[in-house]
This record gives structure tokens, sequence and C-alpha cells, in this order.
């Protein structure tokens, strides 16, 4: 990636690559179950299909017919075994049952204790991202004071930056404790 030519460009670098930090933590918190059913449980499981590791939603139509069941319809039923074990062997503490033509995902209702540990593992996911913001920061504060060391900026627009800079830091932060809250509200609930 090259260097922005300009503040301006600084900070829509920066915008566009807080954006990714924030979208990246909400498919993060798509994956950690809350005792509901959704689809994106079963989003990074794969299947070996003909020698190839595919994801399973490109191999079955998947759908949450009720709060706390995933159904699994393999477009190709002789490939309803793989996705069984699939799904059984990704660590999800799922356990799939087949009909031979589609597979039932029951989500279990999560302990107490299992809550506190995803709590604790959405803390730390929160934790990455937040200093991915504070590095994106670092280095667009780094690239802003550069611009005043080549003289290409005055001091004035280099404290104007910064102060925009940290605006912007700061409103993303607040974005990512927000998406947090409300997951932590809803692994909570019971």
């Amino acid at each position: 990636m090259q260097p922005p030519g300009s503040v301006k460009e600084a900070l829509a670098l920066t915008r566009t690559r807080m954006e990714k930090t924030v979208e990246d933590f909400r498919r993060e918190l798509g994956h950690l179950r809350t005792g509901r059913a959704s689809v994106t449980l079963l989003e990074d499981v794969k299947v070996d299909y003909y020698g190839t590791s595919t994801p399973v939603n490109q191999l079955a139509k998947l759908a949450t017919p009720e709060p706390t069941l995933i159904v699994v319809q393999p477009f190709d039923p002789s490939i309803t075994q793989a996705i069984e074990k699939a799904i059984r062997s990704a660590e999800l503490g799922l356990n799939p049952a087949s009909d031979g033509k589609v597979i039932r995902v029951p989500i279990p209702p999560l302990t107490e204790e299992r809550r506190k540990e995803l709590v604790k593992h959405l803390h730390t996911v929160l934790e990455n991202h937040k200093t991915a913001a504070r590095n994106i920061r670092r280095d667009s504060k780094e690239a802003i004071e550069a611009f005043f060391r080549d003289k290409k900026i005055s001091e004035d627009d280099k404290h104007h930056a910064i102060t925009e800079l940290d605006k912007l830091t700061h409103d993303y932060a607040e974005k990512l404790d927000s998406l947090s809250k409300a997951k932590e509200k809803e692994i909570l609930e019971i």
C-alpha cells in the first residue's frame, strides 16, 4: 500500500481501515453462539467435497425455521453425511441429526458457565479490534507528522488533522463498544 499523498487522503484511508475493523468485528460477533439459531454459526464450517474444502453454505440451503434450530438442506443428497460430519467436528458444541435428506442442528441452551466464557471471549475479541483501531490511528498520525516534517502542511494543519484523527478514532471505538454491549446483552439473556 502506497503512503497517502495528502492529509485528506490519510484521513480517508484511516476511515476506510477503521470501517473494515468494525466490519470484521461484526463478522466475528456473528460467529459467537448466543443460544439462538443463526446460519452465521455454520459460516466457517468447511466440508470435504471431492477433495476440496468447501463452505457448507455453498453446498446446502441453510435456514432457521425456529429460534433454536438450524436446518441444512444439501443440494446434493449424497453429501449429507459429509456435511453432518463437518458440523460435528467443527467444535461448535452442536450435535446435528440427519434423516438422509435434511440435517437438523438443534442449538442447545447455554449454561451460565458457558455464557461467562463467551462474554470473556467477546471482551478479548473487542480488545483485539480496539488495538487494531489504535494501530491504524498511530499509522495515520505518523503520516500526518511526516507531512509536517516535510513542510507540506503547517503546524495548525497538523493540529487540526490530529484532532480530526482523534475524533475519528473515538467514534469507531464507540461503535465497537456499542456492538460489544449489544452482543453481551444477547449472550447473557436467558
